[in-house]
């Protein structure tokens, strides 16, 4: 009888590191543990910032990092690099995401994808509705994009507190309507938020993306070639005047969702290259390193470039980018009396009342209109708390407000962030509290 899996993994060698590294990759494969590590780094930035090292924190974000070749000259904030650099990774994932939903995923179909995309649609037309008409004529009114986006990984944190007790279908619901939601919130940044464009780089940019497409389509495989391309497309986006983030959207969305070598194909090149391992031949082998490397490349190659790249950077961008995005942006002085200010008081009001009234109205009229359902298992009242929920509008939220406001209005915006998303937070776990089936203890019977 063949040896199970397990059993045959526990023969390989260990390595004291073992002990540390995978209790280390069992926290990070956890979807929910990202949400507890951007909330400390949201803490600490809030505690630096009001503390007595309040300006040396400021400061160290302002550092400046250059990087000059003859004539011309890089130069940023730390700040900016985080933001404009690193945060073109975490878009990069947005990218894979959406295109894994729209290809493989619920978005694929047109009937399952009509309910969350309507609910973003709402989710994002009202908050942003009522900023606007709450700012009318306000200095702040060019940030009514800030209360428009939803934050998944605070949003599925949330949900883990339950377990069981939420539904597979309104978990479904949540992460579609949060991909709708980015799609969205990526449109508003290149539409809304770009700035004076440089056409010259611009050209560059989407030369960039026609090599990509170009050496892709004649079959190259290299990630370090594709790496260097998109780093090209980056600066031209950058330089260009549209935000560089989009660069990340557009090359996330053109990476391939299906593998190079079929499941089939593998099975059996592995079934002919276990018999050499197997015997005495391996050790009789000329060339032995080269073979393996392509055994590799044949196993590498068997699941697709997107499903590779979102599980590689997925723990990059959930427990090292957005971390570092919240230290760099969530630390604002804070004062009580600021909650009272109108763009503060804005905010809340897109998170808190547009984001569940806009999710449960379009979605209503979705299912009333025939162009939708309403999932298994979940009522209009399980709707709303979950709308409350996606009024989490944390990490695209503070994005937006960097690119839509100016250092004045910028702190109060932030505060609205914070406020308007942990009262969402709050009424949202409240309301699945009270309507949520409890679970059952085991009986002694049963334990």
């Amino acid at each position: 009888m063949a040896e199970s899996n397990e059993t045959l993994r526990s023969r390989l060698p260990h390595a004291p590191i073992n002990r540390l590294s995978k209790p280390i990759a069992r926290f990070l494969h956890i979807q929910a543990a990202s949400g507890v590590v951007l909330l400390i780094c949201t803490v600490v930035a809030l505690i630096l910032a009001n503390s007595s090292c309040a300006e040396s924190f400021h400061q160290f974000w302002k550092t400046k990092v250059s990087f000059s070749f003859g004539e011309f000259e890089f130069r940023h904030s730390l700040k900016h690099l985080v933001n404009d650099g690193l945060m073109v990774i975490f878009f990069f994932v947005i990218g894979l995401e959406v295109k894994r939903e729209l290809v493989l995923g619920e978005l694929r179909d047109i009937r399952r994808a009509a309910l969350p995309v309507a609910a973003a649609l709402g989710g994002m037309i009202a908050p942003a509705l009522i900023y606007w008409v709450y700012m009318s004529g306000g200095e702040g009114q060019r940030g009514w994009g800030i209360p428009m986006a939803t934050d998944i990984a605070f949003v599925v944190g949330c949900m883990a507190i339950f377990g069981s007790r939420v539904p597979h279908s309104l978990r479904i619901m949540m992460l579609s309507l949060a991909i709708a939601d980015d799609i969205g919130a990526i449109l508003v940044i290149a539409i809304g938020y770009t700035s004076d464009l440089n056409t010259a780089w611009l050209g560059w940019g989407f030369a960039g993306i026609g090599a990509v497409f170009a050496i892709s389509r004649l079959g190259v495989r290299s990630f370090p070639v594709y790496t260097v391309f998109g780093v090209f497309v980056w600066f031209a986006f950058h330089e260009s005047g549209v935000h560089a983030t989009i660069a990340g959207v557009i090359l996330g969305l053109m990476t391939p969702a299906r593998s190079y070598v079929s499941e089939g194909l593998f099975g059996e090149i592995l079934a002919g290259v276990s018999k050499v391992f197997a015997g005495s031949e391996f050790g009789a082998l000329s060339h032995r390193a080269e073979k393996l490397r392509d055994f590799q490349w044949i196993a590498r190659e068997t699941v697709s470039p997107l499903e590779y790249l979102e599980t590689t950077l997925h723990p990059w961008t959930s427990f090292v980018i957005m971390p570092i995005f919240a230290l760099a942006n969530a630390g604002v002085p804070f004062h009580l009396s600021e909650l009272g200010e109108p763009i503060a008081i804005a905010v809340i009001l897109g998170l808190v009342i547009g984001k569940p009234l806009g999710i449960v109205l379009f979605s209503r009229l979705a299912v009333k209109f025939g162009v939708a359902s309403l999932p298994e298992g979940i009522s209009w009242k399980v709707i709303f708390a979950g709308g409350c929920l996606a009024g989490i509008g944390f990490t695209m939220a503070l994005f937006v407000a960097e690119l839509a406001l100016s250092d004045g209005l910028l702190a109060t915006a932030k505060i609205g962030v914070l406020a308007g998303s942990l009262l969402s937070a709050f009424l949202g776990c409240i309301l699945l509290i009270a309507l949520l089936p409890k679970v059952d203890a085991p009986t002694s019977e049963e334990s």
